[in-house]
C-alpha cells in the first residue's frame, strides 16, 4: 500500500508522496512513488504511482522508451495533459492485461496513477488515472486528488484547502496527510517526498524529501498532535440533563 496527494491550485501544483512497499509484514521495501520525466523543455510531467509495483515499473518504463524511439504519441507528442492520462492509461491497461492474459490468476497486477504538470501555454493540472484506463481531474471545490490509502489523510484536505490556498501552505497540509496516514496505517511510511510546482515556470526546482527522524517533520507532527488535543480540550461539553430515555427501552 502507498499514499500519494496531487493539488492542483491557482498558483501551481504540489505532489506528496510516502516511500513504503508492503508485500506482507515481512516484507517491506522502499521504492519512490514520484517519477519526474525528462521531457521536451515545453513541458513538465510527474507521475505518481500506486498499486502492484511490477505494472508500475512496465508502464514507466514504457513511457521513457516511448519518447526515446520517437513514438507517434509519447509525453513529447502530446499536446494536453488529458492527452498524456488518456495515453498513459492505454499503456496501463496493456500492461495489467499481460498478466491475466499469462494466468496468473491468483495476481493482482491492478496499478493507479496521477499524472500532473503543465504543457506549454495550456493550464496546469492533475489527473487520477484509475486501473481500467479511465481518468478524471480536479474542480474548484475539490482542488486535490488521492491514490492508495487516502482514508485517513482526507479529513485535512477537505477542512483547508482551497483552489487560493498558497502552494507553501498547501505543502504542510499534505504533510498533515501524510502524517495522519503514517500514524493509522503501518503500510504507509517515510521517505515522504514532497514537490512544489509554480505555474508557468517549466522548473521542477523546489523539491523535498524527508526521512522518518526528520527535524521538521518531527516538529510539524508533534505541534499538529498538541494543537489538536488542546482544541478536544476545548470543547463543550454535552449535559445530562438533555439526556432521555432511550426509546422502546423500559
Amino acid at each position: 500500500m502507498t499514499y500519494c496527494i496531487a493539488v492542483s491550485l491557482k498558483d501551481g501544483l504540489v505532489l506528496t508522496s510516502d516511500s513504503r512497499t508492503n508485500a506482507g509484514i515481512d516484507n517491506v521495501s522502499i521504492y519512490g512513488k514520484m517519477h519526474p520525466f525528462c521531457t521536451a523543455s515545453d513541458r513538465k510531467i510527474v507521475l505518481l504511482s500506486a498499486g502492484n509495483l511490477a505494472t508500475t515499473q512496465a508502464v514507466i518504463d514504457q513511457l521513457k522508451r516511448d519518447m526515446k524511439e520517437e513514438t507517434e504519441v509519447n509525453l513529447d507528442t502530446v499536446n494536453y495533459l488529458s492527452e498524456a492520462a488518456a495515453y498513459l492509461g492505454r499503456i496501463s491497461v496493456e500492461k495489467q492485461r499481460r498478466h491475466v492474459d499469462a494466468g496468473q490468476s491468483s495476481f493482482n497486477p491492478s496499478a493507479t496513477f496521477i499524472l500532473a504538470g503543465q504543457i506549454g501555454q495550456e493550464p496546469h493540472g492533475a489527473y487520477l488515472i484509475y486501473p481500467e484506463g479511465n481518468c478524471i481531474t480536479t474542480s474548484r471545490q475539490t482542488p486535490y486528488l488521492q491514490i492508495g490509502e487516502n482514508k485517513y489523510g482526507k479529513p485535512v484536505l477537505d477542512r483547508f484547502l482551497k483552489i487560493d490556498t498558497s502552494l507553501h501552505e498547501a505543502g504542510r497540509c499534505c504533510l498533515i496527510s501524510m502524517d495522519s496516514t503514517m500514524r493509522s496505517n503501518a503500510s504507509v511510511g517515510a521517505p515522504v517526498e514532497l514537490l512544489i510546482y509554480h505555474r508557468d515556470t517549466l522548473i521542477l526546482d523546489e523539491y523535498y524529501c524527508f526521512q522518518e527522524d526528520n527535524e521538521y517533520l518531527s516538529k510539524i507532527r508533534k505541534m499538529w498532535h498538541e494543537k489538536l488535543k488542546e482544541a478536544f480540550a476545548t470543547l463543550p461539553q454535552f449535559s445530562k440533563e438533555d439526556s432521555r430515555p432511550l426509546p422502546g427501552c423500559i
